[in-house]
């Protein structure tokens, strides 16, 4: 235990022993034994040293394995994988040892994190080419999902031990990532810390303010709860039912969500908590006993029953049971509440994993069929990373809908699924060939989009095939993967057709093809793609002969152009000699992108406008580097969808340019306040005005000032400055 203080040897010591505990009767005989040995060894021979975030590896393991045994129920097997695969991946065991002592199971887990973790040694993000091994490597086993979420929870609640730019690449991960896995397999407790915390590290004025917003609204919260609560008690208790009622805020970073899509302040948000009541009760009773809590409520108060939502009927396929209602409680204001038993909510809580802890519950079809969709996405290795990544995350946080077939057959799909969707989860020859569907006795096209408990029954032709379009149509990760096969084979038959064409053509006008020049001619003629330009072919939109006629003007030209380069060759060379080198010995850049990356194309953001001294990020897009603000509005955003496209970017040498700042001034509509404001504006050293709007109305103004600044740190000082003009009662940059 050298490796460790003496304080986090008592601590480690401590958890070890509760952790113990924990496995409960899943421990065979001698596993503490043998995996002090193990530990012991490897601490003696100096394993056990710093992972690559710079932490104790014994800490944070042990931190891990509590939490999916204590958050998640994961038990002996997924315990000791934590426990062990450090000691594998550093040599000190063989896979075959952990297997011979542990078994298949354990050894298998190990497998499977030890190809995370290579990827992970080799470049701490995950970067495009290691995402599709990295799923590969979830799809394998669905603990070694749940052991990484544990991983990067414990990484995101220390994060403070870790240097800033892990911690941003942690937070990334987490959002666009494993807070998606978590809500698909039912973690939706961690799921909603994992986001809290990404928002934390990412914005941290954002969530400082709706968290010191729901501070002080918390007194008003809790009297309205106890409020709502007390009728419902007092009805459900003379009926004799064993339960527990309580609220529960919603998380700071759903909030902070519906206050970007709603457009509205926070004192609007009139759903901020929830009421939870969970029955204690035997499982043969549960749903009879959920409905009649339901039916007490909604006698009370009025129901909305658009929001109604059943997962008691038909779970969801992460095994997720509860019953969703919201009404109209007191001061008119509309309040969710969820009914569940008490196991029904231990699963809400710990997701897939609870269920093994019930004997003889199986609804993990679902999330079987969930991880074969993921395989066969993998399948398809011609995919991009990008539309690898797109395709997998599509269906991560959809909520789900129910649908039938004629016969009955129930399928689940996200919302907003189509008749195309749906044909293509019936069976991918069904999908290829559909054309319509019958809907309550009506036809529907293939883009209709099904609402649940329709049932559908899907009409074909034989002579439809997919169609580029489709791609716009289907939502679903497999009817997605499966039509852009289809494409690339129609267009892989199309180009071998004009290819072969060409061929022939050249043959009987006896031409000798030159590819080079054909090329070339592709490229001239504007395509960019060689597949294109043979489908144009194949569909008649270029006609063969024309094509010929133009390669042989191009390589009678090209021809012209060398007899004429060879004869002035010694004319050219002495010239390029002579010609130096520009000097760039004196020149500074004022931006380094990614490591140590100078000298890059790169534009400033207009949506943020950032400037020196701002803490800033690239974002590679098809118009090159953008840079933007760490705090840019659209900056949550693009590191939840395009993390992989987030280069590490700060400013170097010194601030030499002017750049634009647009400063939002609110304050009193007072005579005199804005010649005030200009008058501050225009005695501050090296700042310009370029443009002044102001917008009076209702005994205040609100007027924007875009001046050229050198850095953020003369951006603060002239807000301060502002700020000090009588008068003014906020200033803000945009």
């Amino acid at each position: 235990m050298s490796l460790l203080s003496k304080e986090e040897q008592i601590e480690f010591v401590k958890q070890y022993r509760h952790l113990l505990k924990m496995t409960g009767d899943t421990a065979f005989p001698g596993d503490t034994n043998k995996v002090r040995k193990y530990i012991t060894k490897a601490i003696e021979t100096n394993g056990y040293g710093k992972d690559v975030f710079g932490l104790k590896r014994l800490p944070r393991t042990i931190n891990t394995a509590l939490i999916i045994a204590e958050e998640m129920g994961l038990r002996r097997d997924s315990i000791l994988a934590i426990l062990l695969v450090e000691l594998v991946t550093d040599g000190h065991c063989r896979l075959k040892d952990i297997e011979t002592d542990f078994g298949a199971d354990t050894a298998g887990i190990i497998k499977g994190l030890i190809k995370v973790h290579e990827l992970y040694g080799k470049s701490a993000a995950i970067n495009n080419e290691n995402f599709r091994t990295l799923l590969i490597s979830f799809a394998e086993d669905l603990r070694v999902i749940l052991i990484l979420i544990a991983e990067r929870l414990y990484l995101m609640r220390i994060y403070k031990e870790l240097n800033p730019d892990h911690a941003m690449q942690v937070a990334t991960e987490a959002s666009y990532l494993y807070a998606p896995l978590a809500h698909r397999l039912g973690l939706y407790k961690i799921k909603s810390e994992l986001e809290d915390l990404s928002l934390k590290i990412q914005d941290r004025e954002t969530y400082s303010k709706i968290a010191n917003k729901l501070n002080e609204t918390k007194r008003s919260r809790d009297r309205y709860i106890s409020e709502f609560i007390a009728p419902v008690e007092n009805k459900l208790k003379e009926l004799g039912l064993n339960f527990d009622i309580k609220g529960r805020t919603k998380s700071i970073h759903s909030i902070r969500n519906k206050l970007q899509k709603q457009k509205i302040e926070f004192e609007a948000i009139y759903d901020l908590f929830a009421i939870r009541i969970i029955l204690d009760t035997e499982k043969e009773k549960e749903k009879a006993e959920c409905w009649q809590v339901y039916s007490v409520i909604t006698d009370m108060y009025q129901p909305n029953p658009k929001r109604l939502k059943d997962w008691l009927s038909v779970p969801k396929s992460n095994g997720y049971e509860s019953l969703h209602i919201t009404v109209l409680g007191p001061e008119e204001k509309w309040v969710e509440v969820q009914i569940r038993s008490r196991r029904m909510d231990e699963i809400a809580e710990k997701g897939l994993a609870a269920h093994w802890k019930y004997k003889g519950v199986k609804d993990t079809d679902g999330l079987d069929k969930w991880l074969s969709g993921v395989r066969e996405v993998l399948e398809h290795k011609e995919e991009s990373p990008t539309e690898l990544i797109h395709d997998f995350k599509m269906d991560l946080y959809d909520e789900e809908i129910f649908v039938f077939t004629p016969k009955g057959d129930l399928f689940k799909l996200p919302q907003g699924a189509t008749v195309l969707d749906f044909a293509f989860a019936i069976h991918t020859s069904v999908g290829s060939r559909c054309v319509s569907a019958r809907i309550g006795g009506k036809n529907v096209p293939i883009r209709h989009k099904l609402q649940s408990g329709d049932q559908v029954e899907i009409l074909t032709s034989p002579n439809q095939t997919p169609k580029q379009d489709w791609l716009s149509i289907a939502i679903t990760s497999k009817a997605r993967v499966k039509i852009k096969q289809s494409l690339k084979e129609q267009s892989a038959k199309q180009v071998e057709f004009a290819k072969e064409l060409l061929r022939r053509r050249f043959k009987n006008r006896k031409i000798e093809e030159d590819e080079s020049i054909i090329m070339r001619l592709i490229r001239k003629k504007g395509y960019k793609t060689v597949t294109e330009f043979y489908a144009d072919i194949a569909d008649e939109r270029l006609d063969v002969n024309t094509v010929i006629d133009q390669y042989l003007e191009m390589e009678k030209k090209e021809q012209e152009l060398n007899d004429h380069s060879s004869q002035s060759v010694e004319n050219f060379i002495p010239q390029k000699q002579s010609q130096k080198p520009e000097d760039i010995s004196g020149r500074e850049d004022v931006l380094v992108i990614d490591q140590n990356l100078t000298g890059i194309d790169y534009s400033l953001a207009k949506c943020c406008n950032p400037i020196y001294g701002d803490e800033i990020f690239g974002f590679v897009s098809s118009k090159g580097i953008k840079i933007h603000r760490m705090n840019c509005p659209n900056a949550p955003t693009m590191f939840k969808r395009y993390g992989y496209r987030i280069v590490k970017s700060r400013w170097a040498g010194k601030a030499g340019a002017s750049y634009p700042v647009t400063l939002r001034v609110v304050g009193n509509d007072d005579i005199g306040i804005v010649t005030n404001i200009t008058s501050v504006i225009s005695k501050e050293k090296g700042t310009m005005l370029r443009s002044i709007n102001v917008d009076p109305g209702d005994g205040l103004f609100q007027g924007t000032f875009t001046v050229m600044l050198s850095d953020s740190q003369a951006a603060d000082g002239l807000i301060k400055k502002i700020k000090t003009v009588k008068g003014v009662k906020q200033v803000s940059r945009f």
